[in-house]
């Protein structure tokens, strides 16, 4: 099945100062296709130029190189009012002196829509975003949560191509976040325009996204599914800013077919798959989640030997800190089934079992 193309960034890279002695390169060299109905989003942290990037599609700012096409056409040189998408920005912009109504109804009359046609779309995006009983109220009367279903139906209501939005949820209190989490990926199934989201939680990322770029340093590292990029990251930067890791460096000793053999820091030998252009001796890096390891039974072949340090108990989890001999401390994360938790003394000395086929290999 051929797959359209929403939004297609071409060797796009962005320099702040350029010619003054000054220059801050945001983006270097960007490339990256969005497809039509897609929710994808731009992963990083503060300053890896995620921001920048939406900015350039939303025409707020221009690229210094490379080019920006939206559905084949390109649109670099189009003012923002002239582009075909909207955006939801981190502080919402709404208009404290308008009713929720007004609010949604302002960019669809600003747009020459007839009065008929403008309550009709309010209708449906008041229902779309469950606000009908609060059309009504003022900005100021309604909370943070429900502001944030505003400027989303606001954003919607001209029906545009793209939808942008630039850390929308960071400005909300956990539970609320969680919430708006499942409502985003609710709207733009139900909607199906194509959302650009960025946010620096890896949290959110996962939980929303068709696919997720991870940035840093104005660089695109890796794109690919959530569960591609937890699974299979393409380098330690990535394989640490997902989720937490546990990284182990090892020594390849030899290549046996699709598998081969390293020493770990322990002394302990084991056989893993490898991938077929790894080198066939030297030095990497192995890459452990702390739900993939557990601590060993008594009979269980252990990978890795240590100490346990410390116990945190998170309700749904509890994390085993455990001494292996490296700068950080190994973790095991155990799911408390039916509440109980294995209490486990500090200082004693347990073995870790980990399943080959988990392990990753990274490039540093």
């Amino acid at each position: 099945m051929s797959i359209t193309v929403a939004v297609d960034v071409r060797s796009v890279s962005k320099i702040f100062g350029a010619g003054t002695g000054q220059e801050v390169t945001a983006l270097d060299d960007v490339s990256v296709s969005i497809a039509q109905n897609e929710f994808f989003t731009l992963l990083g942290p503060s300053g890896c130029g995620k921001t920048t990037l939406l900015r350039l599609i939303a025409g707020f700012e221009h690229a210094t190189h490379g080019s920006i096409l939206l559905e084949g056409a390109e649109i670099s040189a189009l003012p923002p009012f002239q582009r075909p998408v909207n955006t939801v920005f981190q502080n919402y912009a709404l208009f404290p002196h308008m009713s929720v109504s007004q609010n949604i109804s302002f960019g669809l009359e600003m747009q020459g829509r007839t009065k008929d046609e403008v309550a009709d779309t309010v209708g449906a995006m008041l229902s779309l975003v469950k606000m009908e009983n609060l059309k009504d109220r003022q900005i100021d009367q309604i909370s943070g949560g429900q502001q944030q279903r505003v400027a989303l139906a606001r954003a919607l209501a001209p029906r545009p191509k793209v939808l942008l939005l630039d850390e929308p949820l960071s400005a909300l209190d956990l539970k609320l976040r969680k919430e708006m989490q499942v409502e985003l990926k609710r709207l733009q199934h139900e909607t199906g325009i194509t959302f650009i989201f960025v946010t620096h939680d890896q949290e959110e990322a996962l939980t929303m996204s068709d696919r997720v770029a991870v940035m840093n340093e104005g660089r695109i590292l890796q794109v690919g599914a959530p569960h591609e990029i937890y699974n299979r990251p393409n380098d330690r930067f990535v394989a640490d800013f997902i989720g937490d890791t546990n990284f182990i460096s090892a020594e390849i000793i030899e290549r046996d077919g699709n598998e081969i053999r390293m020493r770990l820091s322990s002394g302990i030998e084991i056989m893993i798959p490898a991938p077929p252009d790894l080198p066939q001796s030297g030095e990497i890096t192995l890459a452990i989640r702390p739900e993939q390891a557990r601590i060993a039974s008594d009979g269980d072949a252990a990978s890795i030997q240590g100490s346990l340090t410390d116990e945190i108990y998170i309700g749904t989890d509890t994390q085993y800190y455990i001494d292996i001999g490296t700068t950080s401390p190994f973790v095991v994360r155990v799911q408390n089934a039916n509440g109980e938790t294995q209490r486990i003394p500090t200082g004693t000395s347990v073995g870790i079992s980990v399943d080959a086929k988990t392990i990753q290999i990274l490039r540093d």
